[in-house]
C-alpha cells in the first residue's frame, strides 16, 4: 500500500526530490483572494439563474410606477411634488428589502450543501461569508441605480450637489452593508428559501410602510406614528431624504437627526450580526 504524497516528486540525476511547496500568502491576501474568488462564483450563477435578480429589476420598477401613478394622484405632501418625496423613499426601502434577497440566497446555499462545501475547504471562514454579502450588495446596487434612473425619467429632482452625491452613495453602501449582513444572519438562522422569504415580507414590509416611504409619519393615527419614528428605516428613509432634497423631518430624535441615527443603527447592526454571524457559519451544518 503506497502513501500518497502532499508533494510533487521529481527525478534528478537519479535521485527523486520533492519540488517545494508555493509560499503561503500572507493572512490579508489570502482573505482578499479568497473573496474575490467568491464573488466571482456569485456573480456566475446570474446568468445561469436570472430570475434571482427579479427583486432589484422587475420589483423596484413596479413599485415605483405604482405607487406614483396610482397613489400618487390621491396623496398631497405639503411644499414638495410627491415625485421627490417618493423617490429617496424608495432608495430608502430598496435598501431594507436587501435583507430578504441575501436571506433567500444564504438559505438556499445551506440548504443545497453549498455552505458545507465551502466549510470542508481551506478557506477562511469570514471570506465565505464576505464574499456572500458583497456579492449580494453588487445585485442590490444595480436595484438602486434602476430607481435613481427611472426616478430622473419620471420627474424627479434631486438637489444635492457634489458632496452631497458622495454622501449620498456613502449612505447607500453603510446602510446596504448592514442590512445585507442582517439578510445572511437570517437566512443562516432560518435556512430555508421560503421560510425566508415568507419572515422576511412579514417583518421587512410593515416596517417600511411606516418609515414615511410612501406618507408622512406626522400624519398617521398615534400607535403607528410612535413606531414609525423610531423604526431603524425611517432613519434610513429621512436621511437619503435629507440629502438628496434637504427636507428636513420632525418628531423623534432619529427623525431630526436622520444621518447619525443612520450611522448609529448601520454600525449597531454591523456589531451584533457579523460575530453571530462568523458563530452561526462554524458551528451549523446543513441538515
Amino acid at each position: 500500500m503506497t502513501a500518497a504524497l502532499s508533494t510533487p516528486l521529481r527525478a534528478r540525476d537519479g535521485v527523486c526530490t520533492a519540488d517545494p511547496l508555493p509560499a503561503r500568502l500572507a493572512p490579508p491576501v489570502r482573505y482578499a483572494r479568497e473573496t474575490a474568488l467568491l464573488i466571482g462564483r456569485s456573480l456566475r450563477m446570474i446568468p445561469r439563474v436570472p430570475e434571482r435578480l427579479s427583486d432589484v429589476t422587475v420589483q423596484p420598477v413596479l413599485f415605483t410606477l405604482l405607487f406614483l401613478y396610482v397613489f400618487g394622484s390621491a396623496i398631497h405632501i405639503p411644499h414638495t411634488r410627491y415625485q421627490d418625496y417618493l423617490l429617496p423613499g424608495l432608495i430608502g426601502q430598496g435598501l431594507a428589502f436587501v435583507v430578504i434577497g441575501a436571506g433567500v440566497a444564504t438559505a438556499t446555499d445551506f440548504s443545497t450543501g453549498v455552505i458545507d462545501r465551502f466549510r470542508s475547504l481551506p478557506v477562511t471562514r469570514l471570506s465565505v461569508i464576505s464574499a456572500q454579502v458583497i456579492g449580494q450588495m453588487i445585485e442590490q446596487i444595480l436595484g438602486t441605480v434602476i430607481i435613481v434612473a427611472l426616478g430622473l425619467g419620471l420627474g424627479w429632482r434631486p438637489t444635492f450637489g457634489v458632496g452631497g452625491a458622495f454622501a449620498l452613495v456613502g449612505l447607500i453602501l453603510l446602510g446596504l452593508f448592514a442590512f445585507t449582513f442582517l439578510g445572511v444572519l437570517m437566512g443562516m438562522l432560518l435556512r430555508n428559501a421560503d421560510a425566508m422569504q415568507g419572515i422576511g415580507f412579514a417583518l421587512m414590509l410593515p416596517l417600511s410602510f411606516l418609515a414615511g416611504v410612501f406618507v408622512p409619519i406626522s400624519g398617521m393615527k398615534a400607535v403607528p406614528r410612535a413606531i414609525g419614528e423610531w423604526d431603524p428605516l425611517s432613519a434610513v428613509v429621512a436621511a437619503v431624504r435629507r440629502v438628496a432634497q434637504g427636507s428636513a423631518a420632525h418628531g423623534s430624535w432619529p427623525l431630526a437627526h436622520p444621518v447619525l441615527a443612520t450611522i448609529g443603527w448601520c454600525a449597531l447592526i454591523i456589531a451584533l450580526c457579523v460575530p453571530v454571524a462568523l458563530r452561526r457559519f462554524r458551528t451549523t451544518s446543513a441538515g
